[in-house]
């Protein structure tokens, strides 16, 4: 169900998913321990996000006392530095050139500024391109959640991975790809290796081409073994884009790889070979 939360217009940097200028800095990871956070619900009060936000919260968030709030009220609190706030945004990058616009779900700071987009972005993740149902990344939000919370611990304790190129970080963990289980859905593959033939080519760990069910499943009983993609791209849509690559651990929600490139006729929307041989080093 498509959505807007929030308009977010980010002018970002070459490789990075906030911008410069919203950055957050070590103090304000700092202060979000001491926060409460809001928790802002889709305008539709039918989208999956909803349901699966209010599902998820309470089985992962434990560093903050949240709570769930509408759009409204998010406008009205927006400006108080003693919250912050988990919301759904739709960015753009300027950088781009392209109409291309992406739904992002965001970890920021409360700070009293004209516009959200100088609210100190503690952590923004990738959901999906804009015309894309949320159906197709809900069932993944305990993840994404349970990665920000981590993410921010992280930071805070180690600040000199502040920077524009943040989730570049976390591709250190391909080293332990070798005893996972990677689970992939088929129309997220690029047609050189869409199929398991190709991938035991260039893949030399478990890897299963897979239904959203299995990803699902594994999620919830948090299987340790599994690692899952999630890719977010225009989906057959006729604007140049880009298109991101994140593979999540099932049980730890760590992100074991991450990447992103343009959509061209050479590089298509999904994974690409490339990205699997970078996983198999």
């Amino acid at each position: 169900m498509k959505k807007l939360i929030v308009s977010l217009i980010v002018v970002a940097m070459a490789v990075g998913v906030v911008a410069q200028k919203n950055m957050a800095t070590e103090a304000d990871y700092k202060k979000f321990f001491n926060t409460k956070t809001y928790v802002v619900m889709d305008d539709n009060p039918m989208s999956d996000f909803n349901f699966m936000i209010k599902k998820v919260m309470p089985r992962v968030w434990d560093v903050t006392e949240y709570e769930i709030i509408s759009h409204s009220e998010f406008d009205e609190k927006r400006r108080d530095p003693s919250y912050s706030f988990i919301v759904t945004s739709t960015v753009t990058f300027d950088k781009d050139k392209t109409k291309a616009r992406y739904t992002f779900i965001s970890l920021l700071l409360g700070k009293d500024v004209y516009s959200i987009t100088d609210m100190p972005d503690l952590c923004s993740i990738p959901l999906s391109y804009l015309r894309v149902e949320d159906d197709s990344y809900a069932y993944k939000m305990e993840g994404f959640i349970k990665f920000m919370q981590d993410h921010v611990k992280l930071v805070s304790q180690n600040p000199n991975i502040i920077g524009a190129n943040m989730f570049k970080y976390y591709n250190k963990n391909v080293k332990s790809l070798n005893n996972k289980k990677l689970l992939l859905v088929k129309e997220d593959l690029t047609a050189d290796i869409n199929t398991l033939s190709k991938l035991q080519k260039e893949y030399p760990y478990h890897v299963e081409i897979v239904d959203q069910e299995i990803i699902t499943k594994a999620i919830e009983d948090k299987d340790p073994d599994v690692v899952y993609l999630h890719k977010v791209g225009p989906e057959g849509t006729k604007y140049k884009a880009r298109c991101y690559k994140i593979v999540i651990g099932a049980a730890d929600s760590q992100f074991y790889y991450f990447d992103w490139h343009m959509v061209t006729p050479k590089n298509r929307d999904g994974l690409l070979l490339k990205d699997v041989k970078a996983m198999a080093k």
